[in-house]
């Protein structure tokens, strides 16, 4: 055993615990081959308290089964699903860098590198918006969770989107459920948080709301608890905006509209729009991403990997 952990989950050799939340926890592992072949994973499992939790174990079922079908260079994959002494575990990509939030609460990126971390987030965004099933029918999948800490950086200069235990299909069966929340309170959208049917555009809100916080280190819609934050949220009133730079103002307040049809229509679209609104933006790469890495752990940022789902929690 390394402490309380198990020194192997499956055939996987646990390293060490990565992070945890009010949830689950993440893990850093190997995975063993012939001739020496290693390759490190991130593994999630549920907490010791919650092992017998049914909802819990449902949420990492349908993370494994709908991570193992996405491919995309800005969206966590999924590669095995387990079971160990009777408990699931789910295991995924490991990013070697930090989670937005912890990047960001140490050095601020500046607007031109927000813009372009927004940027790679859309991308992965509309390919999980798209995803069809097997017959090529669109899933309308919604992440409904879209927040800095499932927004990975790597050392690399890598964005990644990650956490799809509570993404949903909304024209399939097992439709989004109206009257049940789930996501972070500070970042959801007001048809979320008043438990209405959910399309893609809920999503953009919630990215929106991410890149006015990279932009100022405040959120839009801020207040003392979450009863202020999701009452704030649910009147949907135009925040303030004079600490992001002019020429984005327009583009966020759109996507930060209380009305879904008054957003962009997709990821793409509001992509575009940044990136028209700021174009230079389209200037930066890998290269810069990886310096602000490299800069933050040199502040001491809090430790790398992926964050565990935080779901129905208020994330301040």
């Amino acid at each position: 055993m390394l402490g309380d952990l198990p020194a192997t989950l499956g055939p996987y050799r646990v390293i060490r615990r990565l992070g945890s939340g009010g949830m689950a926890e993440v893990l850093l592992g190997e995975a063993l081959g012939a001739s020496g072949f290693t390759r490190l994973v991130a593994i999630k499992r549920p907490l010791l308290s919650f092992r017998d939790d049914d909802e819990l174990t449902r949420l990492l079922i349908a993370e494994a089964r709908l991570g193992a079908r996405i491919h995309h260079r800005n969206l966590v994959s999924v590669h095995d699903l387990g079971l160990h002494e009777g408990t699931y575990y789910v295991v995924m990509d490991y990013v070697d860098g930090a989670d937005l939030g912890s990047l960001r609460r140490t050095i601020s990126p500046g607007a031109e590198l927000a813009v372009y971390v927004v940027s790679e987030v859309l991308l992965g965004l509309h390919h999980l918006h798209c995803l069809a099933d097997q017959h090529g029918r669109p899933l309308g999948l919604v992440h409904r969770d879209v927040s800095p800490s499932n927004v990975l950086v790597s050392s690399s200069g890598e964005v990644k989107l990650a956490d799809y235990g509570i993404v949903k299909a909304t024209r399939l069966a097992g439709n989004t459920a109206v009257n049940v929340r789930r996501g972070k309170f500070a970042y959801m959208s007001p048809e979320q948080v008043a438990g209405e049917p959910l399309d893609a555009r809920c999503d953009l809100f919630s990215v929106m709301v991410m890149l006015v916080e990279l932009l100022t280190g405040a959120r839009p819609f801020d207040g003392e608890g979450p009863a202020e934050v999701l009452e704030r949220i649910r009147e949907a009133a135009s925040p303030a905006l004079q600490a992001v730079p002019a020429a984005l103002r327009a583009v966020v307040r759109q996507g930060l509209s209380g009305f879904p049809g008054d957003r962009h229509t997709d990821a793409l679209t509001l992509r575009r729009a940044l990136l028209d609104a700021y174009p230079a933006a389209r200037n930066l790469g890998p290269p810069e991403l990886s310096r602000w890495v490299a800069g933050s752990e040199g502040e001491d940022s809090p430790a790398s990997g992926p964050s565990p789902s935080q779901s129905t929690v208020y994330d301040p």
